[in-house]
């Protein structure tokens, strides 16, 4: 459970903001999103790998 500690004569839109970032860091809808559809192994190794193929063409074009 969240737990949002809201000051005295606190702005009610930014105890929301609050909320929603400490609701984010808990990564639930991430999770709830992925759980939606099931992907088989082979298909998650190899978007692991396009990812790491691209963040490192990433840094070796900063480097350059």
């Amino acid at each position: 459970m969240i737990i949002v500690p809201v000051k005295e004569g606190e702005n009610i839109e930014r105890a929301l903001k609050k909320f929603k970032r400490k609701f984010e860091k808990t990564g639930v809808i991430k999770e709830l999103r992925s759980r939606q559809q099931f992907n088989k192994p082979s298909v998650l190794k190899r978007l692991k790998m396009e990812h790491a193929i691209y963040v490192q063409k990433l840094r070796q074009a900063e480097e350059a």
